[in-house]
C-alpha cells in the first residue's frame, strides 16, 4: 500500500513538510541499520481520536534506545507531547504513527557513537495490515524456513531496524509461497513469532504465548490481550510452544499494533478449528475493539485525547 502523503513530519524538535523530510545519504543508519522505532495507532472515538496506549509506547521506545546505547536527546514528556503535536497538525482522526530514533550524519564506521542521536515523527493513514477481510475470516499462514536470531546475539527485546532483516526474510518467504504471513521459530524450535506480530494459541480454553525468552517483542497489544483475558476469566500461560501445537491448536491469533488481533486460518495448510476466527478470539477481538473505539469504558486509561493543534506558522 503506497502512503498517502499527510502534511507534516516531527524532525529534531520542528515540524517540516513531508516531502522535506530527509537525511543524507552517509548517515550512519543508512549503512548500519542504527536505529529503533516504535509503532502504534491513533483510533477515532465518539469523543475524538485517541491515541492507544501513548506513553507505554515512549516507555518501550527508551528501553530499546537504552540496549543500544543512544541517548535521545528529549524526555519522555516531550516525545508524548511531539507525537500529539503531529497527529494534531496533520489533523488525524485515525492513524499509524511511527517515531525513530537514529543515528545520523558525521562519520561511518561501525563505532556508532560520533553520530547525532536524531529523532523523527511519522503520521499516516494504514488499513487492516493483512488485509480487510483478515479481522473476519483469519489468514493462512505457514512455518518459515527462517529462525529468530538466538540469545545473546541481537536483542530481540529492542525495536531495532535491523532486526527487521530477519523479518523481511521471513515475509517474502511466506508470500512467495502465497501466504499473507510466516510464523518463525526460535533457535531451539520452539515458535517465536511472526514476522511483524506476536502470537497467541488456545487449547482446551487456555489461551498460550511465547515467553519473551523465545526471542520475542514485548508487545504491546499482546500485554493487553493478556489483561483483557484474565479480566474474563481465562488463563494465560507463557511458556515454550512447540511447533506442532500450531497444528493442533484451536485457535491460533496474531496481536500488534499494526494486525491488531488477526484470527489465523490455517497453518501449513492445515486448518486451525474450523478454519476461521474462533469464538474466543472473537470475544477478546470484540473486547479490545470495544475500548479502543470508545464503545466500552477505558478502565485501563489505555487511550489518550489527541488536542488540537493550530498549524499557523509552521513551515
Amino acid at each position: 500500500m503506497a502512503f498517502e502523503k499527510v502534511d507534516y513530519i516531527w524532525m529534531n524538535g520542528r515540524l517540516v513538510s513531508w516531502d522535506d523530510a530527509k537525511i543524507h545519504v552517509l548517515s550512519h543508519v543508512v549503512h548500519y541499520a542504527t536505529s529503533i522505532f516504535e509503532g502504534m495507532r491513533v483510533y477515532k472515538t465518539p469523543k475524538g481520536p485517541a491515541a492507544f496506549r501513548l506513553r507505554d509506547h515512549t516507555i518501550r521506545l527508551f528501553n530499546s534506545a537504552k540496549i543500544y546505547r543512544m541517548k535521545i536527546p528529549y524526555t519522555m514528556d516531550e516525545i508524548d507531547d511531539a507525537i500529539m503535536m503531529t497527529i494534531g497538525a496533520n489533523r488525524m482522526e485515525e492513524c499509524y504513527v511511527r517515531p525513530l530514533v537514529y543515528r545520523g550524519y558525521n562519520q561511518l564506521g561501525v563505532d556508532p557513537s560520533p553520530c547525532p542521536v536524531d529523532v523523527a515523527i511519522a503520521v499516516w493513514v494504514w488499513g487492516k495490515y493483512l488485509g480487510p477481510e483478515a479481522l473476519e475470516k483469519g489468514v493462512s499462514v505457514c512455518v518459515s524456513s527462517w529462525a529468530r536470531p538466538a540469545p545473546n546475539t541481537l536483542p530481540l527485546m529492542a525495536k531495532a531496524a535491523g532486526n527487521y532483516m530477519n523479518s523481511q526474510l521471513v515475509k517474502m518467504e511466506a508470500m512467495q509461497h502465497g501466504y499473507a504471513e510466516g510464523i518463525a521459530l526460535d533457535v531451539y524450535g520452539h515458535v517465536s513469532e511472526g514476522s511483524a506480530q506476536n502470537i497467541f494459541i488456545i487449547r482446551k480454553g487456555v489461551l498460550f504465548t511465547p515467553p519473551l525468552s523465545a526471542s520475542v517483542l514485548p508487545g504491546i497489544t499482546r500485554n493487553s490481550i493478556i489483561q483483557i483475558a484474565h479480566e474474563r476469566g481465562y488463563r494465560v500461560e507463557e511458556q515454550d510452544i512447540p511447533r506442532e501445537a500450531l497444528y493442533l491448536a484451536d485457535e491460533v491469533f496474531f496481536t500488534g499494533s499494526a494486525a491488531e488481533v488477526t484470527p489465523v486460518a490455517m497453518v501449513d495448510k492445515i486448518p486451525v478449528g474450523e478454519g476461521k476466527c474462533g469464538p474466543i478470539t472473537r470475544e477478546l477481538q470484540k473486547a479490545f475493539f470495544d475500548i479502543i473505539e470508545g464503545r466500552a469504558e477505558d478502565t485501563h486509561h489505555w487511550l489518550t485525547p489527541v488536542p488540537k493543534y493550530n498549524t499557523v506558522g509552521v513551515k
